[in-house]
């Protein structure tokens, strides 16, 4: 029996299914959610249609980390039960124009990260942060494969993508995809992103989370891990993740 941790669970699972009643306090807490090229507080994701359906779970896992102690301890191995499931098949295209699904990836952790090649800032700093997270890592390096998928298909083709993710390191594979397989496997993870165009021209930006999933050899959802932090602590949480699997 695990009395500590199960009454860690049950008051975690009551924080979250509050969380829609509790949104006003939950963005004294939180401030803001970086969103690609901007940070966007919660009011004014609200504004968006459906917003419910992709902010919900990605607040329970920011109201996951703040709560802490043992209730994080429980949670980070069954998050998906907790909050509905995270991941899931998927059917992409690598910057070779191969196509490869989830199950390429079976035997090796995942960390994906959704963005887009011509995102200003959040993107390329997080690739950043991951390329030196895997060298800090050394040889269990070999067991993570980082995925880039893009959040705008429309400009990033494969050849876009396989140039991008090079420059920052040869280990991040950059996936692509028809409209339809990257809504589908945005679904899948509860990703948010919405395209905004310039006024008076055909240039657009893509508003999108910015989270990094840990996925597990078998396919299923480890942790969420922040985009903020240095890629020292990046590379001590991914390998804490990997010994407690």
């Amino acid at each position: 029996m695990r009395p500590a941790r199960d009454d860690a669970a049950r008051d975690t699972g009551g924080a979250i299914a509050q969380l829609g009643e509790r949104l006003n306090g939950i963005q004294e807490v939180v401030g803001s959610i970086p969103i690609g090229s901007t940070t966007a507080s919660l009011k004014d994701v609200e504004m968006s249609r459906g917003w419910r359906t992709w902010l919900l779970p990605t607040l329970a896992i920011i109201v996951v980390l703040v709560i802490g102690g043992g209730a994080w301890l429980y949670i980070s191995q069954d998050v998906s039960a907790q909050i509905g499931g995270i991941g899931g098949p998927f059917t992409l295209i690598d910057g070779s124009g191969q196509t490869v699904t989830d199950r390429t990836f079976r035997g090796r952790f995942m960390l994906v990260y959704f963005g887009y090649t011509f995102c200003p800032d959040v993107c390329p700093t997080t690739l950043t942060t991951v390329a030196a997270a895997l060298d800090r890592l050394g040889p269990q390096a070999d067991q993570v494969q980082p995925l880039f998928i893009t959040v705008d298909p429309a400009r990033d083709t494969p050849k876009v993508m396989h140039e991008y993710t090079a420059a920052f390191s040869p280990r991040i594979l950059g996936l692509t995809g028809s409209e339809q397989q990257i809504g589908a496997v945005a679904r899948g993870y509860r990703v948010y992103f919405a395209s905004h165009a310039a006024a008076g021209t055909s240039d657009y930006t893509v508003d999108h989370s910015s989270i990094l999933y840990l996925m597990g050899p078998d396919g299923r959802f480890v942790a969420p891990l922040r985009t903020d932090q240095s890629a020292g602590a990046l590379a001590a949480e991914i390998r804490k993740d990997m010994t407690e699997r």
